[in-house]
C-alpha cells in the first residue's frame, strides 16, 4: 500500500513535506522510512483508548516531524470507509453481494471511485475532480458509460 501511495503522490521534500495521520498501528512507523526521509514527512497517530469496548479518549502522538496536534485526525478516512461499505455491497460483512473474484471487487471499487470523484456533487456543484483540475464539469452516468477512451502510448 505504501508503495502505491508514494507512486501516486508528489514526492515530499524538506520544503514540501507530506502530512500523514493514521491509527495506532505501529507498522507505519517502520515502513515510512523505507519510502521517505524523516525530514520530509509530518506523521502523527491517533490512538483510541478503549474501556469495555467503548472509546473513552483519543491520544495524539507525534511520530515524525512536527505536525500540529490539532491536525492529527483520522475522521476523513474513517468516513470514506463507512461510505464505501454503505454504498458498495461487496464490502459489507455477511452479505449475499460478495465478490467471487478479486478482479470483480477491484472493478466495483474503480467504478465507485469514479462516481465519488467525478459524478458525486461535493460542494456547490463541484466534484473532487473539479477541485483538483481534472474535470471542468460534473459528469453524468451517461457520459461515463459512453465516453470514448483514447489510449495514449
Amino acid at each position: 500500500m505504501m508503495k502505491k501511495v508514494f507512486e501516486r503522490t508528489e514526492q515530499p521534500s524538506p520544503q514540501t513535506k507530506m502530512e500523514m495521520f493514521t491509527d495506532g498501528n505501529d507498522d507505519y512507523t517502520y515502513v515510512l522510512p523505507d519510502y521517505c526521509a524523516d525530514a520530509c514527512i509530518e506523521y502523527g497517530q491517533l490512538v483510541k483508548i478503549r474501556e469495555n469496548g467503548r472509546v473513552v479518549r483519543k491520544e495524539k502522538r507525534i511520530i515524525y516531524g512536527n505536525p500540529d496536534p490539532g491536525d492529527i485526525e483520522t475522521t476523513d478516512v474513517e468516513n470514506y470507509n463507512g461510505i464505501l461499505r454503505e454504498r458498495t455491497g461487496r464490502l459489507v460483512r455477511k452479505t449475499k453481494c460478495f465478490s467471487k473474484r478479486k478482479r470483480m471487487l477491484e472493478c466495483s471499487l474503480h467504478v465507485f471511485q469514479f462516481y465519488w470523484n467525478f459524478i458525486n456533487e461535493f460542494k456547490r456543484r463541484t466534484s473532487p475532480a473539479m477541485l483538483e483540475g481534472l474535470a471542468d464539469h460534473l459528469w453524468t452516468w451517461h457520459e461515463f458509460f459512453y465516453f470514448q477512451l483514447t489510449i495514449l502510448n
